[in-house]
C-alpha cells in the first residue's frame, strides 16, 4: 500500500513511435527510448544557439513540449525544490514554481532534484522529495497547482531519482526503495489513485515504466527492478506475466536503473551496482513463461540508458566504454573506448544515424549507430554533465552542472 506522511507539496504522449512528434515528454523521449527523428544538429561549445544559467543544483534532465522546456532542481542550501519552466526559443524563464524542502543525504553523483518530469501538453507531472519523504504532483502549463498525492517516506542509500511517466490518462510512478516496492497508477486529470502493484523490495531501483506494443496484443506497460521484469495492464494493474530475476546464492542483487528496451522481439534488462558489478539479460515475451534468451555479466551500463536501431543494441559503459550488440544474441559487434578516464551517468540518445555520448566531465561525443565503429566528432562542453540530454525540434538540451546549454538552429 502507499506509504503515508509527506509534508504537503506542489500539486506524454509517451506511446508515439520513436521521434513521430517533436515533443521530448518524459525521461528518454518519447515511450523512454532515447530515439529521435534526425538530423542530429552540429555540436559548437563555443557557440550554442543559447546557454543560460540554472538556478540551484540537481540532475532532474529537461523535457521538452510546446516550445516549452521543464526541468527540476533545488536550492543550494536545501531549502527549497524548484520546478522551472524555459522557452526554448531563447531559454528565458517563463515562471519558476518553489516547494519547501530540507537537506538530505546522498550519493555523490545524486541530488535533491533528481526526478525528471512528464507532461502530456496539458499537464505536468513531477517526483518531489522534501528530504523525508516522496510525492507526486501535477500542475497546469503556467505552474497552477492541479494536486498532489503522497508516495510515503524514501528508504535508500542514495536517495530517490525515479520519473513518472503518463500514458492513456494515467501517470504512473515505480516507487523502488530499499525496504518497499510499487507500482502506482494515477488518473492524470484528478490525483485519483486506480490501483498500485505491489512488488518485492531488495535494493532500490529507479527505472521508469515503458508501454510494449505488439502486433495481436494489447498495450503493455512494463517495469524491470531489482526482482523481476512485469509485464501489467496499463489500465487495471493486473499482472500479465512476469519473469523473475534469479540472482546466485551469495551474489548480492544488483539495481535496476536504466529503462529495460525492446529489440528483436525481446525484451533487455540491465542492472549494476556502485561496486562494479553488472548484468544484462534478454528476456522472450512469446513464450508461454517468458525464458531467458542470452545474458552478459560483464561490459554493460548500470546507470546509462541503452539504446536501439533495428536489431542492434547500443550502449556505453558507466566507465566510457561503447558497445554495438546484435540484440538476438547479445554478441558484441563492436566494442570501443569512447572516453578515456572518464565517467558516465548521462543516458545516450539516437538521433537519426547518429548517437550522441556525454561523460561526466563534459565530453560530447558523436558516433555513427552502424555495425563498424565511426566517432564522428567529440568535444568538451567545458561543464560537468550527469543529466541525460534531450532533443525536440531540431534542438538538442543540455543540462551541466550550472548551465543548460541548446545546440541547433534557429
Amino acid at each position: 500500500m502507499i506509504r503515508f506522511g509527506l509534508l504537503s507539496v506542489l500539486a506524454l504522449a509517451s506511446t508515439l513511435a520513436p521521434g513521430a512528434a517533436a515533443d521530448w515528454p518524459r525521461f528518454r523521449g518519447p515511450n523512454g527510448t532515447g530515439v529521435a527523428n534526425g538530423p542530429l544538429p552540429a555540436i559548437d561549445p563555443a557557440a550554442p544557439l543559447w546557454k543560460v544559467k540554472i538556478p540551484g543544483k540537481g540532475v532532474s534532465s529537461p523535457i521538452v513540449v510546446k516550445n516549452r522546456i521543464y526541468l527540476q532542481s533545488a536550492s543550494a542550501d536545501g531549502r527549497t525544490r524548484l520546478l522551472i519552466c524555459l522557452s526554448a526559443a531563447d531559454g528565458k524563464t517563463e515562471w519558476t514554481k518553489e516547494l519547501p524542502g530540507d537537506t538530505a543525504v546522498t550519493h555523490a553523483k545524486n541530488s535533491l532534484a533528481s526526478g525528471t518530469p512528464a507532461c502530456d501538453g496539458a499537464s505536468v507531472y513531477t517526483a518531489w522529495w522534501d528530504g523525508r519523504a516522496v510525492a507526486l504532483g501535477a500542475c497546469d502549463l503556467t505552474g497552477k497547482p492541479l494536486w498532489q498525492a503522497s508516495l510515503g517516506g524514501y528508504v535508500s542509500q542514495h536517495g530517490p531519482g525515479f520519473s513518472p511517466m503518463v500514458h492513456d490518462g494515467l501517470v504512473y510512478v515505480n516507487v523502488d526503495d530499499d525496504e518497499h516496492a510499487e507500482l502506482i497508477a494515477f488518473d492524470a486529470k484528478t490525483g485519483e489513485k486506480k490501483w498500485i502493484a505491489d512488488r518485492k523490495p531488495v535494493r532500490a531501483s529507479y527505472s521508469t515504466p515503458f508501454v510494449l506494443e505488439r502486433a495481436g496484443k494489447p498495450a503493455e506497460l512494463v517495469l524491470g527492478t531489482t526482482t523481476a521484469v512485469t509485464s501489467y495492464d496499463p489500465k487495471t494493474g493486473k499482472v500479465n506475466w512476469e519473469y523473475a530475476l534469479a540472482w546466485p546464492k551469495g551474489q548480492m542483487p544488483l539495481r535496476v536503473v536504466g529503462c529495460p528496451v525492446y529489440a528483436a522481439g525481446l525484451l533487455v534488462v540491465y542492472c549494476g551496482d556502485g561496486g562494479g558489478a553488472r548484468y544484462m539479460a534478454a528476456i522472450d515475451p512469446e513464450k508461454k513463461a517468458p525464458a531467458k534468451v542470452w545474458e552478459l555479466k560483464r561490459d554493460t551500463p548500470y546507470v546509462p540508458c541503452v539504446l536501439v536501431k533495428g536489431d542492434r543494441l547500443f550502449w556505453v559503459t558507466d566507465k566510457g566504454a561503447a558497445t554495438c550488440a546484435d540484440a538476438k544474441t547479445g554478441k558484441a559487434l563492436w566494442a570501443e573506448p569512447v572516453f578515456a578516464n572518464a565517467d558516465v551517468t548521462a543516458s545516450p540518445v539516437l538521433v537519426g544515424d547518429k548517437i550522441l555520448m556525454i561523460s561526466e566531465k563534459g565530453e560530447m561525443a558523436v558516433v555513427k549507430a552502424a555495425e563498424g565503429f565511426e566517432e564522428l566528432s567529440k568535444v568538451s562542453l567545458g561543464e560537468r554533465v550527469y543529466a541525460s540530454p534531450a532533443v525536440a525540434d531540431g534542438k538538442v538540451f543540455v543540462r551541466g552542472e550550472g548551465h543548460l546549454f541548446c545546440f541547433g538552429k534557429k
